[in-house]
C-alpha cells in the first residue's frame, strides 16, 4: 500500500466529487495490495502468478471516478456496485486472470471489500482483524497525507489471515522455500569422490540402477508389462464376445501408457549400466538420468511418460509398484470396488467412462449428464464390505484424495478449519455418482477443485481433474480465500 500511495497526489483524489470516492480509493488500494501479496504463498494463493501492476490500479481508479461522477451529477444516491465490481473485478484485474478458481478468489475479494457495508455507521467495517484492525478510516482519508499516515501504523509484516488464508499457509511457504533451496544445494554437490557410504559415485548409481531394474515388471522388452492384445481378448471373453465397456477401454489405454513408461525405464537403465561398465559412451540423456538417480529424483526422461508428480524417486517407486498392482487386479478381478484414482495415468478418462456407462444403461444423453460427489465415512475397503447394500450400480468409490487448506470433520462429514501445523489431511472415500445435469444441486457445499498434485493448475490449464462437492456450514467465500483444494498426490 505504501508503494501505491506514493504515486497518488491530491489531484487524483479530486477526480470525483462523490462523497464515496475517497473511501473507495482506499478500499481499491487495499485490494491491490492484498492480491499482490497473496502471490507470496504460492499455489495456495494463486494457481497462476499474475502480473498485477500499477496500471490495473490506475485505470480501475479512473473508471470508479467516471461512474461515481455520473451518479453524483444525476443525483443518484445509490452506488453502482454491480458496474464497479464488473469493471474492476472482471475487466481490469480479472482480465489478467485465466484460471476459474483464481477468478473465484478475485470475485470473493470484490464481494468482501465493495458494498454498502463499507459505510455502515452502526457496524464498523474491517478488512481483517487478525492481530491488527485493518479498518476503513472514513474520518482519516480527507487527504493523501492522512491516508499515508494511517497506513504507516500498519505492521511491517502481515499474517496470512489478512489475505483470508490460514496461518498454516505461512508454514507451507517456508517449506516450499526450504525445499527449493535444498534441491539447489543437492544439484551443486561434487560429481566425483566419496559418497559417504564407502562406494564411489558410479558404484552407487550402478547399484541403484540394478535395484530399479529388478522392480520394473517387464514380460518382454518389446511388449512391456502387459500384452494389450491378450488383455483385450480376455476382457471380450468376459463380456460374452461383446466389445469392451467404456471403463475397460480406459483400462486398455492405461496399460498402453504404462507399457511405454516401463519400456523407457528399462531400456534407459540397461544402457546406463552399459555406459558405467564402459561398453558404450555416456550420452547427455544418460548423464541426466545418472544425476537424477544419484540425487534421488525422478529422471525427467521418465517423467515425460508418467503422471505428474512431486515425489522423490524412492516414494515414486512405491507409487509405481502400487499402480502396477491395481492394473493387475483390474484385469484379473474386474473393476475395483474402491478405485485408487491417483494410480491412473489419465484419471479424467475413467470418470468420463463412469458417466458414459450410466448414460448407456439409463438412456440419458451424454451432453446433459454429469457427476456428483459425496464424501463417505469409509476409510478402508473392509468397511464397505461389512455393510450390505453398498455395492454401487452406478459410479464408484474413489480413494487417495488429500485435502489442502482445510480440515475434515469425519463425525459431521463436513469441512472444518485446519488444525495448526496440519497442512494436508486424507479424505475418506469419495463416492462418485453419475447424474443428469438438471438434477444436480450443491446447496450447503463448497465446489472444490481436485488437482493431480499440490502444484495445482498451471497457466496452460493442465492439472485440474474434476470438481468435488464438500459439505460445509460456513459460507463458500471463506473456503475460497483459504485456497481449499483436493490433491491426488502428496508431496514428499
Amino acid at each position: 500500500m505504501r508503494s501505491t500511495l506514493s504515486k497518488i497526489d491530491e489531484d487524483l483524489l479530486e477526480e470525483s466529487q462523490h462523497q464515496s470516492f475517497r473511501p473507495l480509493v482506499y478500499a481499491l488500494t487495499f485490494l491491490h495490495a492484498v492480491i499482490q501479496e497473496r502471490r507470496k504463498y504460492g499455489k495456495i494463493g494463486w494457481n497462476v502468478m499474475y502480473d498485477f501492476n500499477e496500471s490495473d490500479f490506475s485505470i480501475s481508479r479512473k473508471l470508479m471516478a467516471l461512474y461515481l461522477t455520473k451518479a453524483w451529477e444525476d443525483g443518484d444516491e445509490s452506488m453502482p456496485w454491480g458496474s464497479l465490481k464488473y469493471l474492476v473485478g472482471d475487466a481490469m484485474y480479472g482480465g489478467r486472470v485465466s484460471d476459474d478458481m483464481d477468478r473465484r478468489v478475485l470475485s470473493t475479494y470484490l464481494n468482501e471489500y465493495f458494498g454498502d457495508f463499507l459505510f455502515d455507521t452502526n457496524n464498523k467495517f474491517f478488512f481483517s482483524r487478525d492481530g491488527f484492525d485493518y479498518s476503513l478510516p472514513v474520518s482519516r482519508i480527507n487527504t493523501v497525507e492522512e491516508i499515508r499516515q494511517y497506513v504507516e501504523t500498519f505492521p511491517l509484516t502481515n499474517s496470512p489471515a489478512v489475505f483470508g488464508l490460514h496461518p498454516n499457509a505461512e508454514i507451507g511457504y517456508f517449506m516450499s522455500f526450504t525445499n527449493d533451496l535444498w534441491h539447489t544445494l543437492i544439484s551443486l554437490q561434487p560429481r566425483t569422490g566419496d559418497t559417504g557410504s564407502g562406494l564411489s559415485r558410479e558404484e552407487q548409481i550402478y547399484n541403484t540402477a540394478t535395484d530399479l531394474l529388478s522392480k520394473i515388471p517387464i514380460i518382454k522388452s518389446d511388449i512391456g508389462s502387459f500384452d494389450v492384445g491378450a488383455v483385450r481378448n480376455e476382457l471380450m471373453a468376459k463380456n460374452g464376445g461383446e466389445q469392451p465397456t467404456p471403463c475397460q477401454v480406459v483400462l486398455l489405454q492405461e496399460i498402453e501408457l504404462w507399457n511405454a513408461l516401463c519400456k523407457r525405464m528399462s531400456s534407459s537403465l540397461i544402457l546406463l549400466k552399459k555406459a558405467l561398465d564402459g561398453e558404450i559412451g555416456m550420452s547427455e540423456r544418460l548423464d541426466e538420468i545418472s544425476d537424477a538417480l544419484f540425487n534421488g529424483y525422478l529422471p525427467l526422461f521418465w517423467a515425460k511418460l508418467a503422471p505428474a508428480t512431486e515425489k522423490r524417486l524412492g516414494s515414486w517407486m512405491v507409487h509405481f509398484i502400487k499402480r502396477h498392482r491395481q492394473y493387475e487386479k483390474w484385469i484379473k478381478e474386474g473393476e475395483p470396488q474402491v478405485f485408487w484414482l491417483s494410480g491412473l495415468h489419465i484419471p479424467e478418462s475413467y470418470l468420463t467412462a463412469l458417466v458414459q456407462t450410466t448414460c448407456r444403461r439409463k438412456g440419458w444423453p451424454l451432453d446433459k449428464s454429469t457427476m456428483c460427489t459425496f464424501v463417505t465415512k469409509y476409510k478402508n475397503v473392509d468397511d464397505i464390505s461389512k455393510e450390505k447394500g453398498n455395492t454401487l450400480m452406478d459410479g464408484s468409490y474413489v480413494s487417495g484424495l488429500y485435502l489442502e487448506g482445510a480440515g475434515w470433520n469425519s463425525d459431521l462429514s463436513q469441512l472444518e478449519r485446519q488444525k495448526p501445523k496440519e497442512l494436508v489431511v486424507e479424505l475418506p472415500f469419495l463416492q462418485v455418482v453419475p447424474i443428469e445435469s438438471s438434477r444436480l444441486k450443491s446447496q450447503g457445499a463448497f465446489r472444490t477443485p481436485v488437482y493431480t498434485t499440490s502444484q495445482r493448475r498451471n497457466a496452460a490449464g493442465v492439472g485440474l481433474v474434476f470438481e468435488a462437492d464438500l459439505s460445509t456450514n460456513i459460507h463458500a467465500s471463506f473456503w475460497a480465500l483459504q485456497g481449499v483444494a483436493i490433491v491426488m498426490n502428496k508431496s514428499d
